[in-house]
């Protein structure tokens, strides 16, 4: 069973200046609205902004994957009136920001456990990406109800589904036979994860797929991001030496 990413525990990705998949948790958007005596609910209204923002840049700067987390399986444990508000962006995003999609030649994809949303967000997500499936300038994905170990177990329960055999003969299990089951199969791992608002950690989002991915953090909330944090991320990137295992003289010798 293949797949179209490279495992960077298997073998070693190919790599450049430039990030090809770039992974984005957007924090921070509830305390950029406190710091402005504003509702938290504010702040991921201003935070559909930074979205916009990010796709583009990430366009203009050749990255081809671009993934974001909008929504955690987490996040259901979060007031009511925020979790509807979310729910309210996420529908008016998709009714009012494919067409611009589609004019820069992004595809979208939705990764996550759906069937925790209502008819009418799954018809939403349904259509924007039938209607974007022919593009491939950027392919931008959003995890919403995606949590990290989701991922794997729902990987896990298709896998022994499809080869039932292989339960009962478990020392054929590999990467290899997992790895088209997980949610974003059709993408290579991330080269770098970025998390605005000041947090260190990864909060269960690509746990697998952040194996040798840089992990780069910043104060920044996510309303205020954009193009030049952007470009400083990649600048911070670029100064890394990813020797996936490898030893720097090994690294030298190419």
């Amino acid at each position: 069973m293949k797949t179209s990413s490279t495992s960077s525990t298997q073998a070693i990705p190919q790599t450049g200046d430039a990030p090809v998949h770039v992974a984005i948790i957007m924090d921070g958007n509830g305390r950029w609205a406190k710091q402005r005596m504003m509702p938290r609910t504010a702040g991921h209204v201003r935070g559909v902004q930074a979205v916009r923002r990010t796709v583009e840049a990430c366009g203009h700067r050749g990255v081809r994957y671009l993934t974001l987390f909008a929504f955690s399986s987490e996040n259901w444990r979060r007031p009511q009136q925020e979790v509807s508000l979310l729910m309210r962006l996420f529908v008016q995003a998709l009714e009012k920001e494919v067409d611009k999609l589609i004019e820069q030649g992004v595809r979208l994809r939705v990764v996550g456990d759906l069937g925790a949303f209502d008819s009418h967000l799954r018809g939403l997500i349904h259509e924007a990406e039938r209607r974007t499936e022919h593009l491939s300038a950027l392919t931008l994905t959003i995890a919403a109800n995606y949590g990290g170990r989701w991922d794997v177990l729902q990987a896990m329960r298709r896998l022994l589904a499809a080869h039932p055999e292989l339960a009962g003969r478990p020392d054929e299990l590999d990467e290899s036979a997992l790895d088209p089951y997980l949610a974003m199969a059709y993408a290579p791992e991330p080269d770098l994860f970025i998390r605005t608002g000041g947090e260190q950690r990864i909060s269960n989002f690509l746990i697998w797929q952040l194996a040798y991915t840089e992990l780069y953090f910043t104060r920044t909330y996510w309303p205020d991001f954009g193009a030049a944090e952007l470009d400083e991320a990649f600048e911070w990137y670029r100064g890394r030496e990813r020797r996936f295992g490898r030893t720097s003289e090994q690294l030298k010798a190419h």
